[in-house]
């Protein structure tokens, strides 16, 4: 043998200190852990940078981008519909507002007139109920004018359980909130197809459609659909140089609430941080022609990156554990009992 030899490495033992505990991970451990990683880094990069980009984007002029001359909003007598009918025509085009035939709408169109004369625009008084001719009304204001743009914004909420609401009532919700909003886009999107017109279709819809929302079950269905519709159309659609996106906002200050059947402790709380209608067509706008869905605000933002880990089925066996304790399910249980 010779006067060296090889040495080889020998594994250093440090001591914990007095009273801690030895943390030892297994490479396998530690792998696991990283392959567990990776989709959530991977979804938060993929949800944050679109929305960070519509965040600071310029705020698209939609006359110029679809060589468009007229718009249409359905909503448009008050809250969100109402603002979008403002910022349109501060982009130069036409609008169709359309709306319950109340003060409201009359409202609004000498509003705009006053502001905007050089513009013009239609009202449309109308109710989205079952076994109402609506589109009757809303196709023989439209027949000479070519509407590229579309916001499917009107809707409203009923509260509390189900079975404590009347039929007709909740199948007005659905009929409000998603199958008008399927009868104008189909109506509109036919002729943007046939005659090679490029436009928008933009629907308004809510966090409430990715979460369980009891005591607002079918306000909460009616969105799931509208944004799964909009996802399918976007689809269907954008490589004929039509664009469709739904947004999701946040509490917005408006008289949505007003006329609710039943209080809700939660909805009330979220209220709270309820902003101005007027901030919002500057977000919808910015997400036109970039997005197929678009989160706006904290309180949308919160819920989606707040549930997107939890399986469905979890999220609503967890929220069914709870709701009894909730002082929301106790109030309107007594009237069950």
């Amino acid at each position: 043998m010779g006067l060296f030899t090889s040495a080889k490495a020998v594994p250093e033992c440090i001591m914990p200190e007095p009273g801690a505990f030895p943390v030892i991970l297994s490479p396998y451990a530690v792998y696991a852990i990283a392959l567990m990683a990776i989709p959530a880094t991977f979804w938060f990069i993929a949800y944050l940078i679109p929305q960070l980009f519509m965040a600071f984007r310029p705020v698209p002029d939609l006359k110029k981008k679809y060589d468009a001359q007229w718009a249409l909003v359905t909503g448009g007598g008050s809250g969100i519909g109402k603002a979008l009918c403002f910022k349109l025509a501060s982009q130069g085009l036409n609008v169709v507002v359309v709306s319950l035939d109340d003060d409201f709408l009359k409202t609004t169109v000498k509003e705009l007139q006053a502001e905007y004369p050089d513009l013009e625009f239609r009202p449309v008084g109308v109710t989205f109920s079952p076994g109402v001719d609506y589109m009757k009304a809303i196709k023989a204001k439209t027949k000479d004018i070519d509407v590229q743009l579309v916001f499917n914004n009107a809707g409203f909420i009923v509260t509390g359980f189900l079975d404590q609401a009347p039929i007709g009532k909740l199948l007005a919700n659905v009929e409000c909130n998603a199958t008008a909003s399927v009868n104008v886009t189909h109506h509109f999107v036919k002729i943007l197809v046939e005659k090679k017109l490029k436009g928008c279709i933009v629907f308004t819809s809510s966090v409430a459609g990715f979460i369980p929302t009891p005591f607002a079950a079918m306000y909460a269905s009616t969105k799931a659909f509208v944004s799964q519709f909009a996802c399918s159309l976007h689809i269907e659609v954008q490589n004929l140089g039509i664009d469709v996106c739904a947004v999701h906002p946040s509490p917005v200050a408006s008289n949505f609430y007003d006329n609710v059947d039943h209080k809700i402790e939660l909805m009330e709380a979220a209220q709270k941080s309820a902003v101005p209608p007027q901030k919002l067509p500057n977000d919808i706008f910015r997400s036109v022609g970039v997005c197929a869905l678009r989160d706006l605000g904290s309180m949308a933002w919160g819920t989606r990156m707040g549930t997107f880990f939890l399986p469905y089925n979890f999220f609503t066996e967890m929220f069914t554990t709870a709701a009894p304790y909730l002082p929301d399910y106790k109030q309107h249980n007594k009237a069950r009992v």
